[in-house]
């Protein structure tokens, strides 16, 4: 059985925090549920907004309905904050619906991870905002 790793891996240095950040938002932006799903642990634990989400599967599934309401999204994260196997995320998306309308979401997240790199809890708090093509900020 191969063990899986995430690099990289705890403790975070500043190097590496930057960069966790990056991949996650490119991995993200990818919206390939399969490939993000394994970045968490097999038995990863979330709260999205009122959802709590438990295991990969679900991880999944989650992502899966979210881009299906949430067309032409784009994410950008920014690190906030770090220490030791936790981070701090500040992040903004922006999505159309379908009725066409356009949203930008901000939040933030505490992310907790194992030794080899997964992140094994997930904590998002997000806020919508209606907005108009015109002021989009994320292509």
């Amino acid at each position: 059985m191969t063990l899986e790793q995430k690099l990289p891996l705890p403790p975070f240095d500043l190097e590496n925090a930057l960069l966790k950040v990056q991949l996650a938002e490119d991995a993200w932006n990818s919206k390939d549920s399969e490939r993000i799903s394994k970045a968490y642990t097999v038995d990863t634990e979330w709260r999205n907004r009122t959802e709590f989400i438990n295991g990969r599967a679900e991880v999944i599934d989650f992502l899966n309905r979210k881009w299906e309401k949430e067309l032409n999204y784009k994410l950008k994260k920014e690190l906030w904050g770090f220490r030791e196997n936790r981070m701090a995320v500040r992040f903004e998306y922006e999505y159309q619906d379908e009725n066409g309308q356009w949203w930008r979401a901000y939040g933030n997240e505490n992310w907790e991870f194992d030794e080899n790199g997964l992140m094994r809890k997930r904590f998002a708090s997000i806020n919508d905002l209606a907005i108009n093509e015109i002021d989009r900020k994320l292509f």
